[in-house]
């Protein structure tokens, strides 16, 4: 009896609300239309999307090799050299799913174009896809997945032009995309700290100091990679002959590496092994240097990169310089990042950079980030892989932890990839940032200061070296020299 006349009360109640006039506060009524699925963005959005525009953005990372060795140059028809729109393509993450035919030596670009074509068609939806687009319509005024075959061929023959000249990357990146600071990830030679564009700032990576225990580990390199730390030593005149001084070494290579300009440091175990890293001994390190892996146990090697781990996060932390670690979607089993929990605590005077958002475990990411201090989260490749996820993650990263320690990337290897990255990385941070001003959870000066916090100031803080690789407000134009 009481339920029955507590629901007519309430109904009696929402009848009377609803005839009533509540005002809304005038300061909400431009912010209370949120947009639909399928509407194009609001004035809140553009405005927003706008400010990070005008933003000189740092980009924490990419591999952009030297000009004549960018992976995309292809032997065209002619015998000739040549970027062109498959080189666009097959060094987009696309290729990951391998619907694209390879080039092949001395292609005709129609041939390839005529094969390539039916590829696209179960990827449209695909983020690894829809990434690229914006660099084809905003660099070329093309709409790809419009453009008939006779505009294709027009747009692979201005690519072609546009890659006669190295000016192009610079424009394209420093200009049209308005990066500053490339921090850029040479692995293929990470001994090499001299950057070769003057847009980038170079970060080591740290991968075959992992593999020291015995030079024949660098015997046989992927694509001829020049990554052994032995010849480095050797043209330092340093001798190696102990695990004593190769840790001496190891530390020499973070005195040199800061001397010349690095900013900071990346490893990528996570494509290799677990991010598990057990708390070794010295001397069960030890074991395993001066031997070649075939007359080591897996657990012996295993021990070995182990304690170079620690090693290398104490290192970190003497000399000042940032680790980033790649995290998720590597060999997938062993890389969600809870498994670094261990050594992130007990080194908190190291600054962790946790990559990709850790994706797909971005909850996680945030979850560890919100208690521990020494944590930055960097959304580099995310929207790339997945704008959804990337959307989550940042409502979710914001609502946990202080904007001051989000950070962005592009993670490409040439101009194109680059400026689509970044501008997809720009239009999600606008949404994710809209929504928040349109429902009433962040004043538009908030959510712009957040935006200007994860395209620049961030980075700048977390690199302090970076600093020295400004140049906006020395000149008004980067040229290469």
């Amino acid at each position: 009896m009481k339920t029955g006349l507590f629901f007519l009360a309430f109904l009696t109640w929402i009848v009377c609300v609803q005839g009533q006039d509540y005002p809304v506060p005038e300061s909400r009524l431009s912010m209370a239309v949120e947009r639909k699925p399928g509407q194009a963005p609001g004035p809140v959005y553009a405005q927003i999307k706008a400010f990070l525009d005008k933003i000189p953005a740092i980009d924490t990372h990419d591999h952009l090799w030297r000009w004549e060795e960018l992976p995309g140059w292809r032997e065209v028809e002619d015998g000739k050299r040549a970027m062109n729109l498959a080189s666009i393509w097959q060094n987009s993450y696309l290729s990951a799913f391998q619907v694209l035919p390879a080039w092949q030596p001395r292609d005709r670009f129609a041939d390839w174009w005529q094969r390539a074509k039916p590829g696209f068609a179960d990827v449209r939806a695909m983020s690894v896809y829809r990434y690229t687009l914006p660099a084809l319509q905003d660099l070329y005024g093309v709409d790809f997945e419009a453009a008939g075959d006779e505009q294709i061929m027009v747009l692979n023959k201005r690519i072609m032009g546009n890659y006669l000249d190295q000016r192009w990357l610079y424009e394209v990146i420093t200009e049209r995309a308005n990066i500053e600071v490339v921090l850029n990830d040479p692995y293929w030679e990470p001994f090499d700290f001299a950057p070769h564009y003057g847009f980038v700032a170079n970060v080591l990576r740290l991968n075959p100091l992992f593999r020291g225990f015995h030079p024949s580990d660098f015997v046989i390199t992927k694509g001829g990679r020049k990554e052994n730390p032995y010849d480095f030593a050797r043209a330092q005149g340093i001798e190696i002959a102990s695990f004593d001084d190769y840790l001496i070494f190891v530390e020499r290579v973070f005195v040199l590496a800061k001397e010349a300009g690095i900013v900071g440091l990346k490893h990528s175990l996570a494509y290799q092994r677990s991010l598990s890293f057990e708390r070794v001994t010295k001397e069960r390190a030890a074991e395993a240097f001066g031997h070649e892996r075939k007359d080591l146990k897996l657990e012996q090697v295993r021990a070995f990169e182990d304690f170079m781990m620690w090693h290398v996060c104490e290192l970190c932390a003497k000399h000042t310089m940032p680790l980033q670690i790649h995290t998720g979607h590597g060999r997938i089993e062993g890389s969600n990042p809870m498994l670094l929990l261990n050594v992130i605590e007990a080194n908190p005077k190291t600054m962790f950079i946790l990559f990709h958002g850790g994706y797909p475990w971005v909850s996680e990411s945030g979850a560890i980030a919100a208690r521990m201090p020494n944590v930055c989260l960097d959304s580099v490749w995310l929207p790339t892989l997945s704008q959804t996820m990337a959307k989550r993650a940042l409502h979710e990263w914001l609502d946990a932890m202080p904007s001051s320690r989000i950070l962005w990337g592009a993670d490409c290897n040439h101009a194109e990839g680059i400026y689509g990255a970044t501008e997809i990385t720009r239009r999600v941070l606008a949404e994710v940032l809209a929504e928040r001003v349109s429902r009433g959870d962040l004043r538009l000066t908030d959510a712009e200061h957040i935006g200007r916090q994860i395209m620049r100031e961030n980075a700048l803080r977390v690199f302090p070296g970076l600093k020295t690789r400004l140049w906006h407000d020395k000149q008004a134009k980067m040229m290469p020299q």
